[in-house]
This record gives C-alpha cells, structure tokens and sequence, in this order.
C-alpha cells in the first residue's frame, strides 16, 4: 500500500488513510489512498475556495526557519521565472544587441516598456501564472535608471517599474528586483551601467572594438559568433570597470573622480541608484527583496600573473590580462586565438590586433593602468611591466577578492536597501571572473536576511547549442553517460546548497537562472515545429533542481522575442515565449515553447517541511512529501496547471479533507495528523 518507497525516520510517523475516498469538484477527482487501489465510491461535493482569508501585511514572502515562508508560516517553493531577456536593451529607441545606429548616443534612450508596455501586463502576468510562476526575478538595470548622467534618474522610468510590479501584485505574482548586468554594460557587450561610467573612468567607447577592449555586436554586426559575448569578461573595458568599481582604491588609488576616488565614486552611485528603485517600491507587499548584483566580476583583483594567459578557456581572440592594457594603449600585439572544439576549445592562431594603433582612451591620453604604475613606457618606447602581480598582493598580502572587496560591498549595499525596508530579504551571486571565487562569508552579518542566488546552465546544451543526454560539463570536467550527467548535475545543484548553509547560514537558496537554447540544432524545431529536444533538455534541468527541492527563477520570459533575433540580446534565443510561435494571440498558450516541460505541478505553500517533490512531465505524475510537525488551519497548496490536466486529474491522498480552488487552480489539503504526508498527482 506504500506509494513509493521512502526512508523515513523511524520516530515518525507514517500518515495514510484505511478509507477510499473519491471527491467530485467540479467534474475533478480528488481521491484518498493508493493508486493501486483507486475504486469509486459515492461521491462528496466540497465548494471551491475554502481555504482561509490571508491578511496582506507586510510583504508577501519572508524567511522563517530557514525557508521561505508566507505571512501564516507555511513554508513555501518558489517557482519562478526571469522576466525579462530584453529588458537589458533599451526600447526607446529600440537599442537590441544588433542594432547600430545610434548605439553611442547612452543619454537619449528609455527602458520604459521593458520587460512590456504596461498596457500589456495583464495578458503577460495571466499567462505567467497560468503556466504556473507565481514568482519573479525582475530585470532592472543601472542604467535604465541613471543614463542621462550621474545624479540624474528617469522618473518616468521608475513610475513605470512601480505601476508593472504593482500589476504583478493583482495576479498574487511575487517579485525580486535583480539589479542585473552581465560585462558590466552594452559597451562591454553585456548590459548594466550607464555610459557615463566609461567617461569617469576617461574610457573612450567609440574605440573599443578596433583596440580589442570589448567585442560587441552592435559594432561587429551579423553574423555573431555563438556565445563569444562572455568573453568580455576578460578585456580590458569590463576587467578595468569591475577592478575599479570593487578594487580601485587598492589598484587605482590614483584615480580620482570630482574629488572622490573612483571606488567610492561608482559604488556610491549605484547604491544610490537602487536606492532610489527601493523607495519607489517599498511599500508594494509582493517585493520581497533586493539582489546585489547579476554575475558580477571581480576583473583583474587576484591574477597572479598578468603576463600570463587567464586559466579558463576562452573562444576567439584572447589576450592575456597585459596585452590587453597595451592594445588599450594603441600597442599591436599579436593574440593568440581559440575556436571550439568537441568539448573544449582549440588553438586557432595568432591574430595581430590593433594594428591602426588606437587608445581606448580619451584624448589618447595614458590609461589608468599605466597611470597607476602597473606598467611603464621605457626611453625606447617600450613598454615595462613593474610587477606581474599587482593584482595578486595588496600591500604584502595575497588579495582575498570576497574578504577585501565583495563583502564589504555587499554590507554596504544591503544596509542602504534595507534603510527603505529592513524587512526585505537581500540576495547574492558569487563572483564568477575570471574565476569562480565561491560564496563569500555572509553569515556573520546575522540581522540581514542573506539567500544564495547563484545560477548553473547545462553548459554543453547552452554552448553547443545541442541536446546531447549522454555528455555533460561540470566544473570543467567532462562527463559520459546519461544517468552520470544526470547525477553529476544534481551533486552539483545539492552543493550549491551545502555552500549556502556553510557561507550564508540556515537560509535558503534560490537558483537564479538555469535555462536551455530554444534555436538548437540551427532552429529545426522553428521549421518543423518539433521540440521534442528542447522538452527533454529543460525538462531535465527542472529534474535535477526539483530533485533538490530547490526554489529556482527559470531564464527566462522575453515577451518580444522573435525567432531570427531571439531575446535581443547577443543571439540568446532563451525565452519559454515568443513572438514567432503565437498563431492565436488570445490564446494564453500561444506562443509558448516545449510547454510540456515547462508548465508543472508543484507544492506552492506546506504546512511543515518538504522532503520530496518529483513531476514526471512524460507520464504527467507529480509526487510531494512534507513532514507537518504541527497541525495549522491553513492547508497545503498545490498548484495544478489547467495546460497539463484540464478538468481530468486525480489525486491520491492519505486523507479526506480536500479541496479544489478552479479559478486559481490551487488545491487545497489539509492535514489531519502530525507526521510523514504523500500525495501523488496524475492524469485519470
């Protein structure tokens, strides 16, 4: 009569009901007992929407013990999703990563409209919840707010982001506000900062892609190579802004903007920024918090040799830290290039580069680097590097980059957002270049509501572009065989958590992004409309994080997504939506890509805590186990996606007390012992 078989601790106890009971809700079986031994029996109506009133204090999520948590104390799995890939463009004029004209012109510009127009919200949040995310991680960028120059913030911009979240609120959609960037702006190729940012640092934009400091699409034009827009990462216009932004007052003290150094310059302005974003929104109960920053860098702060090539791969033209500050210069030199391979990259010849001998700096004028003695122009004109390690030691110490420079940010940052809510919970990713530097220690910092929001892709779909189940890459190694891949990724998601608890504390994590290419295998599925590759693919990412019982925020909803220009960004083609696959616009599911893996089952709110949650998208059977350690008046809310079972699914319990909420297609169970609960979901 066991469901499954489960381990359970011997001092629990194991609830299961001796009756059989089937409830008719509106034509929806809801039955008592085992699957095997599912009969009818006579029928008992119980009316929809049963559940009690909640109170709308405060806002909507919080922590308790050590999980999520709504305003009753149930513990609850966020299932969310990124909205939105193109808000990291300008839609005013419309700025997308293959767009030139205009490109340089960073004050004239508006990101009102993005993720959608506001008249628009409704449809979009309708399908967001019907498809089941009830949760957001919401795309703001530093630049949308403050473009126009420093000091100076688009309020048209911030009544729109207020008038869009709080339309989120109506449909019960709860949000993270993800100040995101990714190479720390569009003229890095990423997206984030404003350009005025460049200015400060007297960078010249206009130069970057002839002096190798950045390589963007909107310059280099079609056809971008696939997935090269990272390698920013590694050249000098990002390394130079993040080394600035977390290091500067350490490796530029001698680099002073309107009288202040540039360290505190720049982080002052963008913790003002989101300041600013968090008085707009702070009385709004569905913001549940802030994040630090997306992806960020650490730029050049720990290479131990800056002569020497990074030690990570990198596709194309890769420079080594040093001859990337002297293309800076107008110096040529000739780069050594890299072209994928199998599984990794290949050596693909030496390219000479900058052989027009352009500064990326204004009025040609020495860089900071060269200003602050990293390297010198001796009598014959060449040039000296006066230490390979500068980056390495500050003032005799090997740099620690989370201990010296992302901790104390982070305080710093959390305490001014949560000057405008102290109830608001605070979300960090670990810095991941030029390499992963792991979580830094939050823990010590005990009165601020820290969560893990780090993010993990099944780096050979995402790259190559290709669902190969039998081949995976995790943390650089290579890994065969369908069920191994599979394992691999869940101990890899499993110590994404062990790292929070460790860093963070008893908090919870929140994997920020994972997602897979909808244009693999060249976009056949866009021809022939079959995306059994692309449900199998993600469908496996979501296994392997609900495996975890891991909260997680998909990547990612593009609401003008297209399937020749993808998210807008970068040639990414991401977004579970888009324009091309909508034949019916009134249809909510129009438009919607591999909705078979992507539209689920899941526990949304439990009265104790979760054990197991599984959904098996093949065979539509979804499982959950929650310990309920004390009775409450408030039941268990399982979310039950009209896509998938319609008005014909049944439900096998170990008790009676059910109910069906149609309308928000919530059903409701409530516990009637202490102990180990199963209930299983599946098609009649």
């Amino acid at each position: 009569m066991i469901m499954k078989r489960l381990q359970f601790p011997r001092d629990k106890v194991i609830v299961m009901a001796s009756a059989i009971v089937i409830l008719l809700v509106n034509g929806i079986q809801v039955s008592g007992q085992s699957p095997k031994h599912l009969q009818r029996t006579p029928s008992l109506k119980i009316p929809e929407g049963i559940a009690p009133v909640i109170s709308e204090k405060g806002q909507n999520i919080t922590i308790t013990d050590g999980a999520f948590s709504d305003p009753t104390g149930r513990s609850m799995f966020l299932r969310g999703i990124n909205l939105g890939g193109s808000t990291k463009v300008p839609l005013t004029p419309n700025m997308a990563s293959h767009v030139k004209e205009g490109f340089f012109n960073g004050k004239e510009i508006s990101f009102v409209g993005r993720p959608f127009p506001l008249e628009d919200a409704d449809i979009h949040f309708r399908r967001l919840k019907a498809w089941g995310f009830h949760f957001l991680r919401f795309l703001v960028t530093w630049e949308a707010i403050e473009h126009e120059g420093p000091g100076i913030y688009d309020t048209e911009y911030l009544q729109y982001l207020r008038a869009v979240i709080a339309k989120a609120n109506e449909y019960g959609i709860n949000v993270l506000i993800d100040p995101h960037q990714d190479l720390w702006s569009r003229y890095t190729g990423g997206d984030g900062a404003p350009m005025w940012t460049f200015e400060a640092a007297g960078m010249d934009v206009t130069r970057f892609q002839e002096t190798g400091a950045a390589f963007v699409h909107n310059i280099y034009g079609d056809p971008f190579p696939r997935m090269i827009w990272y390698t920013n990462y590694y050249k000098l216009g990002s390394a130079t802004m993040f080394t600035l932004f977390f290091g500067g007052n350490d490796f530029a003290p001698k680099t002073m903007v309107d009288g202040k150094p540039i360290q505190d310059y720049l982080q002052e302005h963008y913790i003002d920024a989101l300041a600013r974003v968090a008085e707009v929104l702070k009385d709004l109960p569905n913001v549940i918090g802030f994040e630090l920053m997306n992806e960020p860098s650490a730029g050049y702060i720990g290479i131990e040799n800056i002569e020497q090539p990074y030690h990570t791969d990198i596709m194309g033209d890769a420079p080594t830290p040093c001859q990337g500050m002297l293309l800076g210069e107008g110096i040529p030199q000739a780069v050594q290039g890299y072209r994928m391979g199998a599984v990794s990259l290949k050596e693909n010849g030496k390219n000479m580069m900058n052989i027009h001998k352009l500064s990326a700096w204004k009025d040609n004028q020495p860089g900071i680097w060269m200003q602050n003695g990293v390297y010198i122009i001796n009598g014959e004109g060449v040039p000296e590097v006066t230490d390979t390690a500068y980056f390495f030691k500050v003032r005799g110490e090997k740099v620690d980059f989370n201990k010296m420079y992302y901790e104390p940010f982070a305080e710093k940052y959390a305490l001014a957002i949560l000057a405008v809510n102290p109830d608001w919970i605070i979300c960090v990713d670990n810095a991941l270049f030029p390499y992963p530097h792991g979580l830094p220690e939050l823990k010590k910092m005990e009165d601020i509501k820290w969560i893990n929001g780090s993010h993990w892709y099944d780096d050979v779909t995402l790259v190559k572009k290709k669902y190969l189940p039998f081949l995976g890459l995790v943390d650089g190694k290579v890994v065969f065989g369908k069920n191994n891949v599979r394992k691999a990724f869940e101990r890899f998601l499993a110590g994404m958590i062990s790292e929070t608890h460790q860093q963070f504390g008893n908090v919870p994590s929140l994997l920020g992004e994972f997602g897979i290419p909808f244009d693999m295998n060249k976009g056949r599925a866009y021809r022939n409309g079959n995306y059994s590759k692309q449900i199998k693919a993600l469908d496996r990412s979501f296994r392997v994080a609900e495996t975890n019982m891991l909260n997680y925020t998909l990547w990612n909803y593009t609401a003008d997504n297209t399937n020749d220009r993808g998210d807008q960004w970068n040639g990414e083609d991401l977004s579970v939506f888009s324009l091309s696959q909508q034949a019916s616009p009134g249809d909510l599911n129009s438009g919607g890509r591999a909705l078979e893996a992507v539209v689920r089952p899941y526990p949304k709110k439990i009265t104790g805590k979760l054990l197991e949650y599984s959904y098996n998208c093949r065979k539509k059977i979804m499982t959950v186990s929650f310990d309920v350690e004390q009775l409450s008046e408030y039941p268990v809310e399982i979310f039950i996606p009209e896509y998938i079972y319609g008005d014909d699914f049944s439900v096998y319990s170990p008790g009676v007390k059910l109910s069906f909420d149609k309308k928000e297609r919530i059903l409701m169970y409530y516990p009637e012992l202490k102990g180990i609960h199963t209930i299983i979901l599946k098609t009649k």
